[in-house]
């Protein structure tokens, strides 16, 4: 299902004439009202510690509850992608990130209550301020320091991650 069809009434006026526009938006036909369904804004961090091996999470919750993932979350409003970034760190992780550095982005999907939120994820290194004692809260249920040669992008639950870590691991040589 495309996430515009949850949509059936103009938010302006309230019409049921609340139509298909294009693949990003939907018009009102009765007060020319046009939404447009742009892309969330989510980051993720790539941590490495002294050993140059990465952090990464067991995520604790649907979707891909499980599977490993990088710190990391939506952006709030009002949120730069590099304060979005150092947020979610922390929350997930308790560490403090001193430092980051813009790398790529890519888009994605994130099916929350069987949703489908478009969302593009921006991906950053990031330096923190000690990473001897992390711990896992929020949407994280465990952490891993792995070597960079031991990391399988297989065992990351979202596409996007998977994507970013083979961007990444190409660049570093592996």
């Amino acid at each position: 299902m495309h996430p515009l069809e949850k949509f059936n009434f103009c938010p302006v006026c309230g019409s049921k004439h609340f139509e298909v526009n294009d693949e990003s938006s939907k018009r009102c036909t009765n007060c020319g009202f046009v939404y447009y369904l742009n892309p969330s804004a989510a980051t993720a961090a790539l941590i490495l510690n002294e050993n140059n091996e990465l952090l990464v999470l067991t995520r604790k919750r649907e979707p891909a509850k499980g599977t490993l993932d990088l710190p990391g979350g939506f952006c709030v409003i009002g949120e730069s992608g590099e304060e979005g970034v150092r947020r979610e760190v922390k929350e997930e992780t308790g560490l403090d990130v001193v430092e980051t550095r813009y790398l790529f982005s890519c888009p994605n999907t994130y099916l929350y209550s069987g949703f489908n939120v478009r969302t593009l994820d921006l991906f950053y290194l990031c330096k923190v301020k000690d990473c001897s004692h992390v711990e896992p809260h929020d949407d994280a249920q465990a952490y891993h320091w792995l070597p960079l040669s031991e990391i399988h992008t297989e065992q990351f639950g979202m596409r996007s991650i998977r994507q970013a870590l083979t961007v990444f691991l190409q660049g570093r040589g592996k």
